[in-house]
């Protein structure tokens, strides 16, 4: 069992950034996927970005490509999501997720184990 704590939301100006963390309790953290999703109100969660167990591999969704970046620290436990250039569309509550899997999994239904989520709000 893995739990998940995300943190660094916050309100920012639209072109600004921010950094979220997410710490991974538990000493298996290199052999968990993890992945960023988040929710808007009203609509499904979407998948942001993940990270393959080892790093190597990272997927972004087409919205944010060129614009956020997945890392992880597997020394630390933590996986991160810095964002740059923000827009009012990226607004939402923030998921950090972690499947035990070798491969990169991109549906929310794919993960097993959920952070409570962390709010980032974009102003125009």
């Amino acid at each position: 069992q893995v739990q998940l704590v995300e943190s660094g939301g916050g309100l920012v100006q639209a072109g600004g950034s921010l950094r979220l963390s997410c710490a991974a309790s538990g000493r298996t953290f290199s052999s968990y996927a993890m992945g960023w999703f988040r929710q808007a109100p009203g609509k499904e969660r979407e998948f942001v970005a993940g990270s393959s167990r080892g790093g190597d591999s990272t997927d972004y969704a087409d919205s944010v490509k060129g614009r956020f970046t997945i890392s992880r620290d597997n020394a630390k436990n933590t996986v991160y999501l810095q964002m740059n250039s923000l827009k009012p569309d990226d607004t939402a509550v923030y998921y950090c997720a972690a499947q035990a899997t070798v491969g990169l999994p991109v549906r929310a239904y794919q993960y097993i184990h959920w952070g409570q989520g962390t709010q980032v709000t974009v102003s125009s």
